[in-house]
């Protein structure tokens, strides 16, 4: 069977000034369709960089990515932003941006604009899906007037809108409760094994990432230890770490 993700000895790194930053270096991933993967490193470890690359956001500088069996390095930018729109969602509390006098309803409408919609037809699978992750309380909120944790909840239903077979999550929800992180993660679990959803998250806390059926660590941008549910998959000769595996 064809993973529904596949990353083959993908490198990338940066110019800083005269000196070359090597990020990602010869990562191997492959992802089932509905499998859950959580990601943990440290700042700059190259997490971030991982799941951007994972969404069709960033491309390799080697290596290949592909999405159901497509390579996603060799689309156009056109092409990517097809399969963003519709296949994969990307999720960041890092990337919140809302337009002033905006309702929360309208919100994740407009993330629905290239889908063919009418504006009644957008409105009403918003309302769905808001009731979703239960935000629908909030619908008619403007997104100024948001709490964090209300926030993070129309992020997801913007993500979820669209209807993506892949939820990439990069430090999705930065609340102030542990309460409240705990049942925004909870909600996100159930959420995506309900709909098949594949996912993959990273973050920087283990809490976050508890529960989820595969667990990977990232270290100066190499995966150095796993889970066993889905399929990572290591680099020979690399050392591997104790391989710790998440609840379902």
């Amino acid at each position: 069977m064809t993973p529904l993700l596949s990353l083959v000895n993908v490198s990338k790194g940066y110019n800083d000034g005269a000196r070359e930053v090597l990020v990602l270096d010869r990562v191997c991933l492959e992802l089932d369709a509905g499998i859950t993967v959580g990601v943990y490193g440290t700042r700059r470890s190259g997490k971030s960089t991982l799941l951007r690359l994972a969404a069709g956001i960033a491309l390799p500088d080697t290596g290949a990515i592909h999405f159901d069996g497509r390579n996603i390095a060799k689309m156009s930018s056109r092409e990517r932003g097809r399969l963003l729109r519709s296949q994969i969602a990307f999720m960041s509390a890092a990337d919140w941006r809302a337009n002033p006098g905006e309702s929360v309803a309208e919100h994740v409408a407009t993330s629905l604009g290239s889908e063919g919609l009418t504006l009644r037809e957008a409105r009403r699978r918003a309302m769905r899906v808001l009731d979703l992750v239960d935000a629908g309380s909030v619908a008619e909120e403007l997104t100024s007037s948001l709490s964090l944790t209300e926030r993070a909840r129309v992020m997801l239903a913007r993500a979820l809108a669209r209807e993506p077979r892949l939820l990439v999550l990069d430090e999705p929800a930065l609340l102030p409760s542990l309460g409240d992180r705990d049942r925004f993660y909870a909600l996100l679990r159930d959420t995506a094994q309900q709909r098949g959803i594949a996912l993959l998250m990273a973050s920087e806390e283990m809490t976050a990432l508890q529960g989820l059926g595969v667990f990977v660590s990232i270290a100066d941008g190499e995966l150095v230890s796993t889970g066993s549910l889905g399929t990572v998959v290591p680099l020979p000769g690399r050392r591997r770490l104790g391989a710790e595996r998440g609840g379902q």
